[in-house]
């Protein structure tokens, strides 16, 4: 490993401190370096307050160093407008830094490379792609969004070695261990909003919250997360947890518009209610994930269940796998696969996974993916 990818990996480190508590903006992390030393550090900690480049000059100025003719890493191209904080590109400059070593270039078609050029005018050194892969995939949900404006989809499941999520009955609790739950709770932390069907909700009345769990312990403060649940005919009982509790103002209901009026109505008594238009007598996903796009929701984990999952699939809106497997096996015709719907004609037409990862959580086994897709979607 080179110096630069060595402080580079440190800015990572640093930006992952963040995960679930910058959205919509991306995670950054920055190192300040002289003579092969640090000398200060940072990262981008939410949204609105300073970025991580900013952080780092901040450091250093109260450690006592000098940063005039200083090297700075940072994960990702350093901001040249104004937003909700003034353009990193202008701090740097100000304060004398010399070289600048970014890990990825800005994804936003409006930004990108504009900060490396502005920089380079300016007579600073700037070199970028150092630990590019890893760079970039710290904030492929903030990637995708800022180009697509749709959220990146990650669908998530807890099943046995043979695709099963519950039992014909419908027992499911709990399947996996409790290292990997503490892990979904993870997953849970990293995303804007959480995605149920209404069948989980009349199975289990979840909360879907992020919890503490034995070997876990969320951030003090995380943006609150949206709990959403896919409700075509507005059978989502009243007196549930995602209706009655009190996160209940951070629930949304998506309807059909064949949803019976009433229940609709009892529904926006208590929470927000979507009303979506349908397709083949279900919720057009595409058209919500436009809806939520512009909400500003970046990352959206949809937990199931096995027909919601297939939906997602079906419709080519999944980006990325999180599955659990537990080393158990239910079998039968009837316990409930965790993805069900119709299923793919063809091999042809399969969602074909690439950059497989796996992980052990206990006796359990953490596989995450990327669905291989064409380029530009």
């Amino acid at each position: 490993m080179t110096p630069d990818e060595r402080f580079m990996a440190r800015a990572l480190t640093l930006a992952r401190r963040a995960s679930g508590q910058t959205s919509p903006n991306p995670r950054v992390g920055a190192v300040l370096v002289r003579d092969g030393e640090e000398i200060g550090r940072g990262w981008h900690r939410r949204a609105g307050q300073p970025h991580a480049e900013i952080e780092a000059l901040a450091d250093a100025g109260r450690r006592g160093h000098f940063v005039s003719g200083a090297t700075i890493h940072v994960t990702l191209e350093p901001c040249c407008t104004h937003g909700r904080t003034p353009p990193c590109t202008d701090a740097l400059i100000r304060a004398g830094v010399s070289r600048v070593v970014v890990g990825a270039v800005d994804p936003n078609p409006r930004h990108a490379g504009h900060g490396l050029e502005l920089l380079r005018q300016a007579g600073l050194t700037v070199e970028s792609g150092v630990l590019e892969a890893e760079c970039r995939r710290l904030n492929e949900a903030f990637n995708h969004w800022i180009v697509h404006k749709t959220p990146w989809v990650v669908a998530k499941s807890a099943m046995t070695l043979d695709g099963r999520i519950a039992t014909a009955s419908g027992e499911s609790k709990w399947i996996t261990g409790p290292e990997s739950r503490a892990h979904a709770h993870r997953l849970r932390l990293e995303a804007d909003a959480i995605l149920v069907g209404v069948e989980t909700v009349l199975a289990d009345d979840p909360s879907l919250s992020v919890r503490a769990q034995p070997g876990f312990r969320p951030p003090a403060w995380f943006p609150a997360k949206r709990r959403i649940v896919l409700d075509t005919r507005g059978r989502t009982p009243p007196g549930c947890r995602l209706v009655s509790d009190e996160a209940r103002t951070d629930t949304r209901i998506v309807v059909g518009e064949s949803a019976p009026p009433e229940r609709v109505a009892a529904l926006r008594d208590r929470v927000s209610v979507l009303q979506a238009p349908e397709r083949e007598g279900r919720i057009d996903l595409r058209w919500l994930m436009t809806e939520l796009g512009c909400e500003g929701i970046t990352h959206l984990l949809v937990e199931g269940g096995g027909t919601v999952l297939a939906s997602f699939f079906e419709a080519g809106l999944v980006h990325r796998t999180a599955f659990f497997y537990a080393p158990r096996i239910l079998g039968g015709d009837e316990s409930r696969r965790a993805v069900a719907g119709r299923g793919f004609r063809s091999l042809a037409e399969a969602p074909r996974l690439v950059e497989v990862e796996s992980e052990r959580f206990g006796e359990d086994l953490f596989i995450t993916a990327r669905v291989a897709r064409d380029p530009g979607t």
